[in-house]
């Protein structure tokens, strides 16, 4: 395979790129991007810096280490997970919490900013948007990634403090799809550890494990050959290479160090078939994976890997194509169906191309064979002209969009190209090579380069096949033996190629009757308004954030709640249904190939209490961006097939959702809060067929017949000389009947007073499930936003160290809170709290959450935590000032809610002049309008 791989691709080269001199032995290695500095200390750990200004005056800092799951012998499955957690949990220069209670004095948030991750073979650990306004801070963050590479103290009480941590992630994680992949994964991967090695780990290992055993794992494992750091951001990048050799340079490695084995997938050379079920899987999943090798790291380092590469995608990117176009079929073969080559499984040693189908219950044939059939198609006829230029038209403008954004590039981009190529071997040309070399390529590799290069990614020699089934008594279940047939049926059939439909017709045939610019003003937030003749207003905002996008929201008073409730099914669905069909002349596959090489996506949605259309685009596509915005006002199309298809697969998720914990715990909140107000409806597979696509559209059409009190918002790079004309062209010609009218408040109020239910259900793996929610009147405005922001950091501080910490109880407690203001004048504060954990200690951890929040009235929490809450508050609010979705959200409330909610310079002022007392009494006034549901599901006892 790797060498039919090879010398397809080398054919290719040599075919095509004679001109640039590249032959055998002559082929040019891929170039480092100049503006990275990797180095090499002599013991072995590799860093690579960069200095980047977005966000301005931040940086991240991560360490990636070659070291995962698999490398765990029997006796250690688990402890490269929990060795992750301790690096938490005390460290040689931050005891205890130290690294956490620091790096929140800065603004960065554990959780958010502050995380890891463990996989199969690597865990990676983040700093993420450090400020970099002192530089004592890039010493303190380089000294706890010294600390995580070899200065964790694994003090043995916070061993056994973690076990309890872990375990109840493992039961939050522990749903149908990891138990399936438990049983599945051992026969998929014979004779391999990638079969046996799941991070999670055995709950056997972690709750008894002797804590000398995780520290031999991490002497063993965390060494700076195998360690790499990265730090990007606005950094002085000779500073930060001194730092890191000062800071790493005296890690030894240790003698006769154990070999890093990358453990090979073995070729089986038949069909292996898997087959696993389980109650609460909602649906059949159905991959039929094609293995072949993967490429080995130092083999990515010349030209060849990049047409590997861009043949791969282009392949996927068709067949995705085809694979979609057959869900719109009335009676579609699968729900949902898609592509892609790359790991096999979770290993890196194997790739796969892989192919996704999921299927109704009675339909696992049907979904299996149409797949197969159209991979069988792919291989016999290959891919048509007319969909190669479509493909390749995306794949080009995707990499014209980064080059474009080449300078205005957020640190965490090029974070994970460094993590990949440290760990992957993956090449980091930087966009301005990969520009030049793929714009060299694209041209030079013809259609049937790609066609010929189809048999190496699939072949029927190394074939997987596994169901993810749901466990049910209806199910007629597929045997081992049954999808052989199936799969050896396919093989015989007689196929006909692919008939690609196109057209040429232009989005509009004729532009629209223009309107005027009748009035120009200032703006709030340094905007410019313009009113239409039709009366829409314009509100532009240019920025330069962004070289390559323009974001678009558009609003006006009215919305579903104007519908009565005898109408609440059609309601219910308006938004999933207008879409179907497409616009103009254009079903939504048609659609989808004449917007081929345009970087624009428009959407029409009716909410309760306004009609909305969001939009972004590149500047090159506005006008395209507002001829689709012009159809979704003037011309929706209905699909009467798509419609039944949509009926068909909508049906059937419902019905597969029947019995599922997560959705009896769904429907008992939906009674919770909404007390069975006529239009919080649970939906159900009977309501289906009542939906009425005539009378939606009709619904629609009527929301969307005049403009005249819309208001359109549009922030980015956007020149208002140039749009002007455009925004008459297309906004101006929009229709306008001058109606008067406002939304409706039609009482879907939360339910008020005291409110409790704890219901039993059973779940394959035991669990309680526990959300608390709280609401009561609060007036809209920044004070009281912030205030309920600082309140939900200070519960989750707490809780971590309560519940988390302390308790060992919960993977972790969420707390949430917003305010709103519409329909007035219901000015509401809302506030939940969400954890899982062992359902024999729900009424324990249930009465520590309530016993916070009275303690917190009465006593607050400690100051410098309040002061950590500010950190971040401050440092996200710059961050935000320069991202345009912002500032549409913020031009939105302004004039929509007519609240200024940033304030300008009076935002930190606001933020630093709150007090623990102010939110004490926030939450008081909060708390004690006595309005708090507590819902509860739990597989244990109940009260």
């Amino acid at each position: 395979m790797k060498s039919l791989m090879k010398k397809i691709v080398f054919s290719v080269l040599l075919m095509n790129f004679v001109m640039y001199g590249w032959a055998q032995g002559q082929m040019p290695q891929l170039p480092i991007d100049p503006n990275v500095r990797i180095g090499k200390l002599d013991n072995g750990l590799t860093y690579y810096i960069r200095h980047n200004e977005l966000p301005q005056h931040q940086a991240d800092y991560y360490i990636a280490q070659k070291v995962g799951s698999i490398l765990e012998e029997e006796t250690q499955r688990g402890l490269a997970h929990f060795l992750e957690h301790m690096c938490f949990n005390g460290t040689q220069h931050f005891p205890g919490k130290g690294i956490i209670n620091y790096l929140e004095t800065i603004g960065v948030k554990f959780g958010e900013n502050l995380n890891a991750y463990t996989s199969i073979d690597e865990t990676v650990y983040n700093i993420s948007n450090v400020p970099t306004t002192r530089e004592g801070i890039a010493d303190s963050c380089l000294l706890i990634l010294r600390d995580w590479a070899d200065g964790l103290t694994l003090d043995p009480k916070e061993i056994d403090s973690e076990r309890g941590v872990i375990h109840e992630e493992w039961r939050t994680r522990q749903g149908a799809m990891m138990r399936m992949y438990e049983t599945i994964l051992p026969e998929i991967y014979p004779d391999s550890k990638y079969g046996h090695r799941l991070p999670i780990g055995l709950m056997s290992v972690v709750d008894n494990f002797p804590h000398q055993a995780l520290r031999d794992y991490y002497e063993k494992w965390y060494r700076p050959d195998q360690q790499g750091i990265i730090v990007v951001g606005d950094i002085d990048v000779d500073l930060i290479e001194a730092k890191i050799k000062r800071t790493f340079a005296d890690i030894k490695m240790p003698e006769n160090p154990a070999e890093r084995v990358y453990f090979p997938v073995p070729n089986v050379n038949k069909t292996i078939v898997g087959l696993a079920k389980d109650k609460e899987q909602q649906m059949t999943q159905i991959l039929t994976m094609f293995k072949h090798e993967a490429i080995k790291p130092e083999e990515k380092r010349n030209i060849e890997y990049l047409v590997i590469d861009y043949m791969k995608e282009m392949i996927s990117t068709m067949l995705n194509d085809r694979l979609s176009e057959l869900t719109q079929r009335a009676n579609p073969p699968y729900l949902s169906s898609g592509s892609g080559d790359g790991n096999y499984m979770l290993s890196k040693t194997k790739d796969a191309f892989t192919v996704f189908a999921a299927s109704k219950d009675d339909g696992i044939d049907t979904a299996f064979v149409t797949v197969l059939r159209e991979v069988k198609r792919m291989e016999d006829f290959g891919f048509t002209a007319s969909e190669y230029v479509r493909a390749k038209a995306n794949f080009l403008r995707s990499l014209e969009k980064r080059y474009n954004e080449r300078n205005k590039t957020q640190n965490a981009n090029y974070v994970r190209e460094y993590v990949r190529n440290f760990l992957d071997g993956e090449p980091i040309p930087g966009v301005e090579n990969e520009y030049t070399l793929y714009n060299q390529i694209v041209p030079n590799i013809p259609l049937e380069a790609i066609n010929q290069f189809i048999p190496a990614l699939v072949n029927d020699s190394n074939m997987v096949v596994v169901l993810f089934m749901p466990e049910k008594e209806s199910m007629n279940y597929p045997t081992k033996d049954h999808i052989g047939d199936l799969i050896n049926e396919v093989k015989t059939e007689t196929l006909t190629a692919y008939q690609d439909k196109v057209s040429d017709e232009p989005l509009l045939k004729d532009k629209p009757l223009s309107g005027k610019i009748v009035k120009t003003e200032e703006g709030k937030f340094g905007s410019k308004i313009l009113t239409l003749s039709n009366g829409v207003r314009v509100i532009v905002k240019t920025t330069d954030f962004k070289a390559d996008e323009i974001s678009m929201k558009a609003f006006s008073p009215g919305g579903s709640n104007l519908y009565p409730d005898k109408d609440i099914i059609q309601v219910n669905q308006l938004n999933k249904v207008v879409g179907l069909g497409g616009l103009g002349n254009f079903s939504t596959i048609d659609l989808e190939k004449a917007l081929a090489g345009k970087d624009v996506d428009v959407n029409a949605n009716i909410g309760n209490l306004t009609e909305q259309v969001s939009g972004k685009c590149s500047p090159k596509d506005l006008e395209t961006m507002l001829q689709l915005t012009y159809l979704a006002f003037t011309a929706p199309r209905m699909d009467q097939e798509a419609f039944e298809s949509y009926k068909t697969r909508f049906k059937t998720q419902l019905q597969n959702m029947k019995g599922l914990p997560r959705k009896a715990f769904s429907d008992t909140l939906q009674v919770a809060l909404y007390n069975h107000h006529p239009r919080a409806i649970d939906f159900t597979p009977e309501m289906v067929d009542q939906i009425d696509y005539g009378k939606i559209m009709e619904m629609y059409k009527d929301r969307f017949k005049d403009a005249s009190d819309f208001t359109f918002i549009f922030v980015g790079n956007i020149d208002l000389d140039t749009a002007a004309p455009l925004i008459e062209t297309y906004l101006g010609g929009l229709p306008s009947i001058d109606r008067k009218e406002n939304y409706k408040d039609v009482d879907m109020d939360i339910r008020k007073g005291n409110y409790r239910n704890v219901f039993h259900k059973d779940q394959e793996t035991p669990k309680a499930t526990v959300l608390i929610i709280s609401t009561g009147k609060c007036p809209y405005n920044l004070e009281n936003s912030l205030k309920m922001s600082m309140l939900t950091q200070l519960l989750n501080q707490s809780y971590l160290e309560s519940v988390r910490e302390k308790e060992g109880a919960s993977y972790g407690v969420s707390v949430y809170g917003k305010i709103s203001k519409y329909p007035e004048p219901k000015e509401e504060a809302f506030m939940q709290i969400y954890f899982d954990t062992d359902p024999d200690k729900r009424t324990a951890m249930t009465d520590i959450v309530l016993k916070e929040l009275d303690h917190f009235v009465q006593n607050g929490a400690p100051e410098e935590n309040l002061v950590k809450a500010k950190e971040f508050l401050h440092k996200k609010h710059k961050e935000n000032l320069r991202l345009n979705n912002y500032w549409v959200n913020q031009l939105f409330e302004y004039y929509w809610y007519d609240t200024d909610m940033d304030m300008d310079a009076a935002y930190d002022n606001m933020v630093d002049a709150i007090t623990m007392k102010d939110v004490q009494d926030f939450a008081d006034t909060l708390f004690k309008q006595g309005n708090r549901i507590e819902v509860c599901m739990t597989s244990g006892n109940l009260d």
